[in-house]
């Protein structure tokens, strides 16, 4: 049949996943790094994705489709909600011990002695001066989004971190800026499978959670992150004091 379906540029999509996550039914999903349009039978045609997209990348054609199957959509729908249940509370198959939930705890000591470690570097001029080492200032394992249990001991009274994977590389005092006296959260919207959405809402609605702070690059991207966390904080239905910090590509904090 001839209907209207929306149809993606993909030189103009830059890979935000800023729609996918708009599109409630599933039609579009990022393969590559690009927005594609998964399933015809999957896009009712009402648009939903096009103002979401920041690059004017959508648009509606008239082409033959399949129809919009409303059944499928829902089928689909409710596999997914349980999977993500299944993921958030068995265990790993495997068992890996990688993906154990844990509190970190570092003695006043044990931070004096790493501080005090130092180490002599390479310069222009060749051998420079002994510089201390830094201390990590991670509190707990593990960090990825998509490994860290919803519920946890740690996030009772927690100030929360959600960050994008390459701030850490990017700004350098990283740990005693942003980590430090926070539970951390990581991921990548642009190359981890699936919406932190849930997850993240998750997380904030079933915990004691103070505060979230969420770290981003400058990059296009890394706006799918911030969009998730402030979307699990709206959905959570608590008033959560909230932040923005965002990482230049130079490592510099731009805003916050």
């Amino acid at each position: 049949m001839i209907r209207r379906i929306i149809q993606i540029d993909e030189e103009k999509c830059n890979g935000c996943g800023a729609c996918a996550t708009a599109c409630h039914e599933g039609a579009i999903g990022m393969v590559d790094g690009k927005a594609k349009l998964l399933r015809d039978d999957y896009c009712d045609g009402l648009g939903d994705c096009l103002p979401a997209c920041p690059m004017d990348a959508i648009h509606f054609v008239e082409r033959e489709a399949a129809a919009y199957d409303a059944e499928a959509v829902k089928a689909a729908q409710e596999a997914a909600a349980r999977k993500a249940a299944a993921a958030t509370e068995a265990p790993l198959p495997c068992g890996c011990p990688g993906s154990q939930a844990k509190r970190l705890h570092r003695s006043p000591m044990e931070a004096s002695e790493a501080g005090s470690q130092a180490g002599a570097f390479e310069g222009a001029g060749g051998l420079c001066a002994e510089r201390p080492a830094a201390t990590s200032q991670l509190s707990q394992w593990p960090v990825q989004i998509k490994l860290v249990p919803v519920n946890a001991p740690y996030f009772d009274g927690a100030n929360l971190l959600i960050a994008a994977d390459c701030t850490a590389y990017a700004y350098g005092d990283f740990h005693n800026r942003f980590i430090r006296n926070r539970i951390t959260l990581v991921g990548c919207p642009k190359l981890d499978e699936g919406d932190y959405t849930e997850k993240l809402t998750a997380i904030i609605r079933e915990n004691n959670i103070k505060s979230v702070t969420i770290v981003r690059m400058e990059v296009p991207c890394c706006g799918g992150l911030e969009r998730a966390a402030v979307q699990a904080l709206k959905d959570s239905g608590k008033f959560i004091p909230w932040q923005v910090a965002v990482i230049s590509t130079d490592g510099r904090i731009i805003s916050e």
